[in-house]
């Protein structure tokens, strides 16, 4: 009887996500659908390139805000405010990315990284990024990282017309494809 129910429950789950009616978190087993590390345009992406020794882990999918908050002469980012997701139609969720920059997974691992180089293949879109680890914690997908790229990024640039007040902020939306790696 029990599986049975359990058969029933688990087709009910699988119906609901191919229909797009519920939100799925997922683990790192199911980021291993993407294989490989992204194209970039070369040379002038040369510097985001991650270095020799480093192995593709996966790729993640943002979706969210750049936060840029207007100082009185200037807008300054503030943090960015994403979701990450497994596939490219933004239904797998597995992880948030905000301050820090931090990277969450839904497991609760993180990873903390800093800028190392960055290149602007689209003016109309923030740059891409290599970024390297800073701090990596926890047993999920994340404690193991060693380098992140910000790559096939849109919008989420800096805006243009003058804040209505000091301390104004405006939330510039953005995608992102974010490709982990480790030794």
């Amino acid at each position: 009887m029990f599986a049975i129910h359990t058969k029933r429950v688990l087709a009910l789950v699988v119906l609901f996500i191919a229909a797009g009616l519920a939100p799925v978190s997922v683990l790192a087993s199911d980021l291993t659908l993407n294989t490989k590390s992204p194209d970039l345009p070369l040379p002038l992406c040369e510097g985001v390139r991650v270095p020799e020794g480093n192995k593709f882990a996966y790729k993640a999918y943002a979706v969210g805000v750049q936060l840029y908050r207007w100082n009185g002469t200037t807008w300054t980012l503030v943090e960015p405010i994403a979701t990450l997701f497994a596939d490219p139609d933004y239904k797998l969720k597995v992880g948030t990315h905000y301050l820090g920059p931090t990277w969450e997974g839904n497991s609760g691992s993180s990873v903390v990284a800093s800028r190392l180089n960055q290149c602007t293949p689209d003016t109309t879109a923030i740059p891409w990024l290599l970024l390297q680890t800073v701090t990596a914690d926890g047993p999920g997908i994340f404690g193991s990282i060693t380098f992140i790229q910000r790559v096939n990024t849109k919008g989420g640039l800096t805006p243009t017309a003058p804040g209505t007040s000091i301390g104004a902020v405006a939330p510039v939306p953005y995608t992102a494809e974010y490709y982990f790696y480790r030794v």
